[in-house]
């Protein structure tokens, strides 16, 4: 059996398309972990504005005039505050699934959400808060009605957006399954409302229902941890075809070998 082993410049050409699938690869890995990166400056930049705007103290809700002009990401989690009255007769309900209640009363339930028509005009749907299940109807909650002129503080949210696992909406039984203060208003027949609904603070039912407050003002921040993930996949390929690129030029691999 005679050894013969591959010459310098065969060596080099073996790793051709090795290099390239490396290179693009790990450019591909890097990439990656670069766009986790941009989405963590966007998440801390999102939990740093919500907090500042959700801690300060409550400022004059945009009149009707400005609506027209506003930008969520200017406006979202802004604390606000306003006169005038509910419309008690038009309340609706947006099912929530899942036990994510953040007071006392938890549970899958409904956030109830209401007409509010402002002192200064045009009306703003305001979400009340949660109820469970079992007092849905504004019947088993009555102490909770706020009747007459009142004033309303709650932070000013986007509306909520719809996916292809969302179900439909059933405005005969006024259930919805998004905050869509549009579709909500066309479909009971209100003119002139809000762009942007408001979450109640907490303590604004005297009878406790629906419970205000119920704003979700925690994020989930992974960003970091995924970007490093997708780093040190790229830096443990390229050592990966460091060696192999080692082994290839060195000859450290058995050569072949011919016939006798």
């Amino acid at each position: 059996m005679t050894a013969v082993a591959a010459t310098p410049a065969r060596r080099i050409s073996s790793l051709f398309w090795p290099t390239i699938a490396t290179l693009l690869m790990t450019g591909f890995l890097v990439s990656l972990g670069a766009w986790q990166m941009h989405r963590l400056a966007w998440k801390t930049s999102l939990i740093d504005r919500v907090a500042a705007r959700a801690t300060t103290g409550p400022v004059p809700v945009p009149l009707e005039g400005e609506w027209a002009g506003l930008v969520p990401d200017d406006y979202a989690y802004r604390h606000v505050t306003f006169d005038g009255t509910y419309e008690n007769n038009k309340e609706v309900k947006v099912f929530r699934p899942l036990p994510v209640a953040r007071g006392p009363i938890a549970g899958v339930g409904y956030l109830v959400l209401t007409p509010f028509r402002l002192s200064s005009g045009g009306i703003v749907i305001v979400n009340r808060g949660f109820v469970p299940l079992e007092q849905a109807e504004p019947a088993t909650r009555a102490a909770g009605q706020i009747e007459g002129p009142t004033t309303v503080t709650g932070l000013m949210r986007e509306p909520e957006a719809r996916n292809i696992f969302t179900p439909s909406d059933d405005p005969a039984q006024r259930t919805w399954y998004t905050r869509d203060p549009q579709s909500i208003g066309a479909a009971l027949g209100v003119p002139a409302v809000a762009p942007f609904t408001v979450d109640a603070d907490a303590k604004q039912a005297s009878g406790g229902l629906p419970q205000g407050g119920e704003t979700v003002l925690s994020f989930s921040n992974d960003h970091l941890s995924y970007a490093l993930t997708w780093f040190g996949l790229a830096l443990g390929l390229v050592g990966v075809y460091v060696v192999y690129a080692w082994r290839a030029l060195t000859g450290w691999a058995k050569p072949t070998s011919t016939g006798p």
